[in-house]
């Protein structure tokens, strides 16, 4: 293998429940630390322990934070997926293993280097206890990755001091785990290897967090106060994190009694329940799950949209259906969330591609919420939102103020005649509400799912409820230029060709645009952000000939979306999908977009040009 600086991709192969995560992820932040751009992914089975798991580690000076194909250097301590490590290792690249006992023949390659350490041996020689000899060969590994990659030591030293604050006396024993590793590569081996680091200053002030962490963040900074949920794969840990937040920042320092509610759900639906009851109340509520979940909330959604009651739900897909495969990463809740109930409904839903943006996107579902009075559901995945990625930090203004759309206060109920919950008065679709106890005799009104007039009066009558079902529609169309528009990527030259991508594929869209372009393919691009589409998506896919939508599920589901919504001709829109559990990448993209464009091009001498 030609030496490679800062472009490489490191995969473990450890096994469930070993205590492998907190060491790679060291592995992980050292190379942060380093100033290099890292991007991690934590590949791991669904049961509790003693199954294979991988974590995965893309370093690229480029700044590519998408997966990418191709294992340059495998570590490998699981005998059980050693037949698959081996052959997902790449022409030349490298093969660390646990070398206690002979490899046998099977897992030899010829075009593979292999650097065999005894990890047990050496733990077995120096740590008597036999949860730390497992613990510690994980750490012996990082060591000896640490010299042969160029690692430097204080920046190890550094982050365990971090890591072990109060618990000082882990420190040492961790260290001698390093330098274990480290003794042995300096002894047996040639160092660094021809892939390996070196120090830059590219990272900046970026931090490094997980998606659901940046979405618990983001609701306690969005002034919620209640959260019910039931815990599922993968959203569990935004409740988790909104509560540890809140635990620290919504307590009365004098009289210690909480500013917060938690609130664990017999089911997803009790817990979406629990939602719009709090936010009917006045309180800003919102749950978190997967595509099982919004599947049983389907009802109460309904009610919310037609009842009008504001809801927050935090949806952190996953593969389906079913069951599926509940620890990989899909964007397959699309149209499940967009049309959630039956009947005619549409959401807002709300698209993040970073932690950044989780955190921003879930302030700011509280506020269009309550000023749409409709449910919103913010839509991220498995990836984004269990895998650390690297983010601009995190900014708020101490002197926003809550928009909590049209509320009538007492006075303001004084003032005016009979009041109409349903009432369109300004033309906009959306009416104004209380919160219950405003007012002694205006503005009580039971909540129904069935229809009514404008004044919240239950009846059947078609052509009242006519009128309301077109106003629903008025203040959807008011929703579009409210919610976050799209990004356009801006060419020099516009393209022919167009191409729409979405949360955490684009990662690896934006790196395909650039391996397109050195084939002499040039494409304009759009991020969508938000649904319902405003006139922004509309104008892109009319100005282009062709346009791509990069998702990833089966059924092109955003693709669908956009040929409902947007009346498009479907011929316009070609799929570019990847469905197999696994993050997208460039190459896949780049890959699909080219073969179509030369099945579908005249062969000449000239480039067609849709590419020029």
């Amino acid at each position: 293998m030609s030496s490679t600086i800062n472009d490489f991709v490191v995969r473990f192969a450890n096994v469930n429940g070993t205590g492998s995560a907190s060491a790679n992820f060291l592995f992980a932040k050292a190379i942060f630390r380093m100033g290099i751009p890292v991007t991690p992914k934590n590949i791991f089975p669904s049961n509790i322990q003693g199954l294979p798991t991988w974590y995965e580690v893309r370093v690229s000076e480029k700044g590519y934070l998408g997966r990418r194909e191709g294992i340059d250097l495998m570590v490998c301590v699981n005998p059980q997926s050693m037949i698959q490590d081996v052959k997902s290792v790449s022409p030349g690249g490298y093969f660390l293993y646990d070398s206690t006992k002979k490899l046998a023949v099977e897992y030899i390659r010829p075009d593979v280097n292999y650097l065999g350490i005894p990890l047990m041996e050496m733990c077995n020689a120096e740590f008597k206890d036999p949860r730390q000899r497992q613990l510690f060969k994980n750490i012996i590994y990082v060591g000896a990755l640490a010299q042969l990659l160029n690692i430097e030591f204080e920046v190890l030293q550094e982050l365990l001091a971090e890591q072990f604050i109060g618990k000082e006396k882990l420190i040492a024993p961790n260290i001698k785990s390093l330098q274990l590793g480290m003794n042995y590569v300096q002894e047996h081996f040639t160092y660094p290897l021809p892939i390996h680091l070196e120090r830059r200053n590219l990272i900046g002030e970026r931090i490094m967090i997980d998606g659901n962490s940046a979405c618990g963040l983001g609701a306690l900074y969005g002034g919620a106060t209640v959260c019910a949920w039931y815990p599922i794969t993968p959203s569990t840990s935004v409740a988790e994190a909104f509560e540890n937040y809140a635990n620290e920042l919504r307590i009365d320092k004098l009289t210690g009694e909480k500013n917060f509610a938690i609130v664990q759900a017999e089911d997803e639906l009790a817990a979406m329940g629990m939602v719009i009851g709090a936010n009917w109340n006045g309180a800003r509520s919102f749950t978190a799950t997967s595509g099982p979940g919004v599947s049983l909330m389907n009802e109460f959604l309904g009610l919310a949209y037609f009842a009008e009651v504001p809801a927050v739900l935090i949806d952190v897909q996953r593969t389906g259906p079913s069951t599926g495969m509940p620890t990989r990463t899909q964007q397959s809740d699309i149209q499940l969330a967009a049309y959630a109930s039956h009947g005619d409904t549409r959401h807002i839903l709300l698209l993040p591609s970073t932690p950044k943006e989780c955190f921003e996107m879930t302030a700011q579902s509280f506020d269009l919420a309550e000023q749409l009075q409709t449910p919103v559901i913010m839509l991220t995945d498995l990836d984004l939102g269990m895998n650390d990625h690297m983010s601009e930090p995190f900014e708020w203004d101490d002197s926003y103020t809550y928009n909590r759309g049209k509320v009538l206060t007492a006075s303001q109920l004084n003032d005016i005649g009979r009041f109409g919950r349903y009432l369109d008065t300004d033309g906009d679709g959306i009416t104004y509400r209380t919160y219950p106890g405003t007012h002694p005799t205006k503005g009580a009104f039971f909540t129904r799912g069935t229809s009514r007039d404008e004044y919240a009066t239950y009846t059947e009558d078609g052509a009242a409820y006519k009128r309301n079902m077109e106003r629903l529609m008025v203040k959807w169309n008011t929703a579009k230029n409210m919610v976050p528009s799209p990004e356009i990527y801006q060419k020099k030259n516009q393209s022919h060709l167009g191409v729409i991508f979405f949360g955490t594929s684009t990662y690896s869209a934006e790196e395909a645009m650039d391996q397109l372009r050195e084939e002499g393919i040039f494409i304009d691009a759009l991020r969508l952000k938000a649904f319902p589409f405003n006139q922004t998506v509309d104008d892109f896919i009319q100005s282009h000939q062709t346009v791509f939508v990069i998702e990833q599920n089966r059924d092109a589901q955003m693709r669908g979306l956009l040929i409902n919504e947007l009346q498009v001709n479907p011929a316009k829109l070609i799929p570019v999908l990847n469905y197999d559990g696994m993050p997208i990448t460039a190459h896949t993209i780049a890959t699909q977009i080219s073969t179509y464009l030369l099945q579908t091009t005249p062969q000449t001498n000239e480039l067609p040009a849709a590419i020029i």
